[in-house]
This record gives structure tokens, sequence and C-alpha cells, in this order.
């Protein structure tokens, strides 16, 4: 599913990852659960097409492919965090479903990035 446009046109959803090593993309637009996500790499390659599995605001990642519950979360080619539950393709990767691999994965610090 696309967003629709003027005159009957369709808008792509679009994702960009920031660097190649990374499992996660940054929505550029406002994506709403359901529609499809081209994700392109930074030399503007489409890596991934998934479907949002959740809504996903401007500004927000989304992940590429699955991760695992443990899996290494990387973002601009950097570890930004660690997968605490299992996270769809698509779905939004946010402190809800990320841990800080730094900081106590319980607790007041708990999903700072």
């Amino acid at each position: 599913m696309t967003g629709q446009t003027g005159e009957g046109r369709t808008k792509q959803m679009k994702a960009l990852q920031v660097h190649e090593r990374d499992n996660v993309a940054t929505a550029i637009s406002e994506i709403g659960r359901g529609q499809a996500v081209t994700v392109l790499s930074p030399s503007g390659e489409v890596v991934a097409r998934p479907v949002a599995a959740t809504s996903i605001g401007f500004g927000h990642k989304l992940a590429i492919s699955a991760l695992r519950s443990g899996q290494e979360v990387i973002k601009y080619g950097e570890v930004i965090g660690t997968a605490g539950e299992d996270v769809d393709a698509g779905a939004l990767v946010h402190v809800h479903n990320v841990e800080s691999s730094r900081l106590p994965a319980k607790g007041p610090g708990r999903g700072i990035l």
C-alpha cells in the first residue's frame, strides 16, 4: 500500500539506511501501519522493501530485517543498543524494544540510547 498524492499519483514511503552496516533505517516521512517502505542505501540503491508493522513517525527507526532478542542494533555503522525482544522487519525500533549496551537493562537507565 502506498500513500495517495494529488491527481491519483502514488507516493512511495521511504526510509534511509545511513551506513551500509546498519540494520535499521530512518523514516523520511510519516509511515502508516501496513504501508510498503522502500529502504535506500547510502548510495541510493534499494536494499529492502519491508511492510511497516506499526506506524512510524518521521525521523524514527525501523528494522530493515528481523532482529532477534540480544542482537546488536546498528545505526551510523555503530552499535547503538541491543534488541530487548524479537523485532519484525518493518517494526518501529525505539526504547520499548532496544536496550542500552552501556547502561543497565533494568531500572531507571533501561532503554536510554
